[in-house]
């Protein structure tokens, strides 16, 4: 169930990527993030008070130390995205699951202590390939390419994923501390508009407003939510080696957008690809599926 809440979240994020690209032809980075979390913020208050949710927590530290780096990755994605073809802004933002594999498995070898001859915690090998897989595919379908006046965002675009893959470590605790995922998504909003707020003055001001440029600004926070509800919940439930690898699909979506909207081809290297990512997704849900009824535990 775990990859179908991040199959779509993958969707919606691809979705909000799109609509980024349009209005930062009108808005700052700092702008978008601002508008985004203020419209997250209405969002999340609307569907609290519709489930009974109430918007008060017990770990606000927690929360806290979540939107800090949530809010980073997202405005440096947000750049990104403004400064470099959107096919390498998204390939460096989804280097986050490979970090997030990085950091589990180095994680359980620090934790390891030899001990009478145990192996080392390994197990999870396969799924680690399968991110790998994944990631290959990405890179296969977007070749990405950075200028050599790019090099910064390119770097910029590098540490949105790797702040994101700590963003996402951090959801993780907050479902394992029992935190309503409404919740988890509205102090991330909190946090995004505070930080765009903050960051307004220093990357020019409030843009000129005009409505029809301004429209593009409700997607933005509508499916970012989505999104994030999504990627909460999925990320919160266990399997996270199974969510990284679904996240790929983001990719997948944003091809077809190509496709259908835009006119876009996809070479062969595309669709071998797009063929990986599927393929990889597949492949960690049947390992978890078949390791479920021995393992003692869900990996986090």
């Amino acid at each position: 169930m775990q990859a179908l809440w991040m199959l779509a979240a993958a969707f919606f994020f691809a979705t909000m990527a799109v609509c980024v690209k349009f209005a930062s032809a009108w808005f700052s980075s700092a702008e978008l993030v601002f508008y985004r979390g203020l419209l997250g913020m209405l969002f999340m208050w609307a569907l609290a008070r519709r489930q009974g949710v109430t918007l008060g927590t017990a770990y606000p530290g927690s929360h806290a130390w979540r939107s800090l780096v949530g809010v980073v990755s997202l405005g440096a994605w947000f750049y990104a995205l403004a400064h470099l073809p959107l096919a390498t802004g998204m390939t460096l933002n989804y280097m986050s699951s490979v970090w997030v594999a990085v950091f589990l498995i180095g994680g359980a070898l620090l934790a390891w202590t030899p001990r009478r001859g145990a192996a080392a915690p390994l197990h999870q090998g396969p799924l680690v390939l399968t991110v790998l897989a994944g990631f290959s595919g990405v890179v296969l379908m977007l070749r990405p390419t950075i200028a050599q006046d790019q090099a910064f965002a390119g770097l910029v675009g590098l540490l949105s994923g790797l702040i994101a893959a700590f963003a996402y470590m951090q959801v993780m605790a907050l479902g394992r501390l029992g935190e309503p995922e409404t919740r988890t998504v509205f102090y991330f909003a909190v946090g995004s508009t505070v930080a765009g707020l903050l960051a307004m003055p220093i990357t020019g001001g409030i843009s000129a407003w005009s409505w029809p440029h301004a429209l593009w600004l409700l997607p933005v926070g509508l499916f970012a939510s989505l999104g994030q509800l999504c990627m909460t919940r999925a990320y919160s439930r266990g399997a996270t080696l199974v969510v990284a690898s679904f996240q790929y699909s983001g990719i997948v979506f944003g091809a077809i957008y190509g496709v259908l909207l835009f006119g876009d081809s996809l070479p062969l290297t595309g669709w071998l690809g797009m063929g990986l990512i599927i393929a990889s997704g597949i492949t960690a849900t049947a390992l978890r599926a078949r390791a479920a009824p021995h393992a003692p535990a869900e990996e986090h």
